[in-house]
């Protein structure tokens, strides 16, 4: 009786332990791609709170008998016009460029929110006027319209990062307002409303939690995106410029210089895609995880 009731323990408790827990499936979907981006992105971020870990240079101390050292053991991005190191230099670039990058991105989706909220929620007089506006605003191309916006209000970080996230607005409001238009007709909305929760908690509670996945891996494309913009703008000197380092205006000082001193442009330029790059391919794999679920 004891080995019979036992019997089917065995190939249970067997099946059980050869089943993958949720760390190894999680590992198991990731793909290399994806786990090169995180690397990427976990280099650059150490880079952004804590550079000092990553080289001991100040990167505005100049060294003129230094000056266009091609990559060397002692440099290895080289040296720019007044000696100073350039991988010291894209170290310290990673804070203000992303940080650019995450406050704009962070200010676009924002702005989003509130014009899809609006739309997808709103009466149709709503609806339809946030449309129009949406439509003038995609009629200019983003950078664009960051420049209109720049040329407005002034030259400076600030008003680059703010003029990058109101660039990029647009395509996000559109995607989050078809998001709420197909939540509001769901069941458990209906539900909600049935149960007398009024419209800001059905908001908070039934609405925001099922768009906010779709928006963390909006976040997480948007920016890469911001960060090529914000380096496009200091690269023509509306946003950082020299000697700050920052990799647009990096790449915007070594210009001059790219045909005697190539690693001028070469190692801030390689960062800015580095960073673009793995951003994409990050938030890509997100959308495609949730798309599956």
């Amino acid at each position: 009786m004891s080995g019979s009731a036992g019997a089917p323990l065995l190939p249970l408790a067997a099946s059980t332990a050869h089943q993958p827990s949720g760390a190894r499936r999680a590992l198991a979907h990731l793909h290399v791609a994806e786990v090169i981006a995180g690397l990427i992105l976990l280099f650059l971020l150490v880079a952004a709170l804590a550079p000092q870990l990553l080289t001991a240079t100040d990167p505005l101390a100049i060294a003129p008998a230094s000056a266009f050292t091609p990559p060397s053991p002692g440099h290895p991005f080289g040296t720019d016009e007044s000696g100073r190191d350039i991988f010291t230099r894209v170290v310290y670039g990673a804070r203000s460029s992303l940080l650019i990058g995450v406050a704009a991105t962070g200010i676009g989706l924002v702005l989003a929110l509130v014009l899809g909220s609006l739309a997808g929620l709103g009466p149709r007089a709503v609806d339809f006027g946030v449309n129009r506006l949406l439509e003038v605003l995609f009629a200019f191309p983003g950078l664009l319209l960051a420049l209109l916006f720049i040329t407005i209000f002034g030259v400076g970080v600030t008003t680059s990062t703010i003029a990058v996230g109101l660039a990029t607005a647009p395509g996000y409001a559109r995607i989050i307002r078809s998001q709420i238009r197909s939540i509001r007709g769901s069941g458990f909305i209906e539900a909600a409303v049935v149960l007398g929760r009024s419209p800001g908690q059905i908001f908070r509670r039934s609405i925001l939690p099922n768009v906010a996945a779709g928006l963390f891996a909006l976040a997480t494309l948007g920016v890469g995106q911001a960060i090529v913009w914000a380096s496009a703008l200091s690269f023509l000197g509306l946003g950082a410029v020299p000697p700050a380092a920052e990799w647009g205006a990096m790449l915007s000082a070594g210009r001059t210089y790219i045909s005697v001193a190539w690693w001028l442009t070469f190692f801030p330029g390689l960062f800015v895609v580095l960073a673009a790059a793995s951003a994409t391919v990050l938030g890509r794999g997100l959308q495609r995880r949730n798309r599956e679920r």
